[in-house]
């Protein structure tokens, strides 16, 4: 019963981000957490489109995640962009056997700790739009049901992302998606001044960056967006130095 309503939970708080104002970036944030809370995976991110079929780093878990990903796409081979060039999920039950198929890829990602990976396509209909990836630290294959989840996870994240009225106007889709980049990069940046001004490192300026959006019921983006400005001091609610909340 706990999980069912874990379940509920986590597609009730996706589905409301299906309104006419929501943070592209948050919901892209809480797909990751929910991923990780709800499935046995170590840590999730996830790459996303922009309109010339680049891919871009758009959320995870943590900061060595991060890297990961943006390293698969430097080296351009991984499960990942395999999974979104496919457009089908992608299954590694243990990446150490895989050194033939990602010699670049799968070495690095050993040496994280992560020995499987299994990866989720964010599509609607016949477009393919990003990939949701599961980092495990231990071998093994996934369940049906938790791969069912995960793509409905990655199905409800999409067409949050899409709406339906981006299905029938490509230039809608075009802005969603480009915003939702612009939004990446600017919470990159506020991460930085945080970090800076709170003597904090990434992980930690980001928590919390996020805390404070969610306190003050704040889109992320626009957050970030003021402390880039200067518009908003952080000082005032960054804890101490070693102290933090």
């Amino acid at each position: 019963m706990a999980r069912e309503q874990d379940l509920a939970t986590a597609f009730v708080d996706l589905a409301d981000t299906l309104v006419s104002d929501y943070g592209v970036a948050d919901l892209l944030y809480r797909l990751v957490e929910h991923t990780v809370r709800l499935l046995d995976a170590a840590q999730a991110g996830l790459l996303l489109s922009d309109q010339r079929g680049g891919l871009h780093v758009m959320a995870s878990t943590s900061e060595k995640t991060k890297h990961l990903e943006l390293f698969q796409l430097q080296a351009d081979e991984g499960p990942c962009l395999d999974c979104y060039h496919s457009g089908q999920a992608v299954a590694v039950d243990d990446l150490s056997v895989e050194a033939e198929r990602w010699p670049v890829f799968a070495p690095v990602a050993l040496a994280e700790g992560y020995v499987a990976v299994h990866a989720f396509p964010m599509r609607l209909r016949e477009s393919t739009i990003g990939a949701l990836n599961l980092f495990s630290t231990r071998p093994g294959a996934m369940q049906d049901d938790e791969r069912h989840v995960a793509q409905a996870l990655a199905d409800i994240a999409t067409i949050g992302l899409l709406q339906e009225r981006a299905i029938h106007r490509n230039d809608e889709l075009v802005a969603q998606l480009e915003g939702a980049l612009a939004s990446r990069v600017v919470i990159e940046q506020a991460k930085g001044v945080l970090a800076e001004q709170g003597g904090l490192d990434m992980g930690e300026a980001f928590r919390q960056l996020r805390t404070y959006a969610r306190n003050n019921n704040l889109r992320l983006a626009d957050v970030a967006q003021q402390i880039v400005d200067r518009r908003v001091s952080s000082l005032s609610w960054l804890p101490e130095p070693g102290n933090p909340v």
